[in-house]
């Protein structure tokens, strides 16, 4: 069975919307300066708060 109606494209799109993708929002790390995560450890330096800094160590190649 087919549609009474067309369904325009803005009607279509409309319904759409929340389907995009969001954007990922990156903050800088105070301590080296590199892009992290809000509310995240710093991947390079391990920096989360004045009061917490994660020890990271080095990975070791087999």
């Amino acid at each position: 069975m087919l549609p009474v109606k067309k369904m325009s494209r803005s009607r279509t799109r409309t319904r759409r919307s929340h389907h995009r993708l969001r954007p990922v929002n990156y903050t800088i790390c105070p301590m080296c300066g590199k892009s992290k995560l809000p509310h995240a450890a710093c991947s390079s330096c391990g920096y989360v708060n004045p009061k917490i800094t994660l020890n990271l160590g080095e990975e070791a190649a087999d």
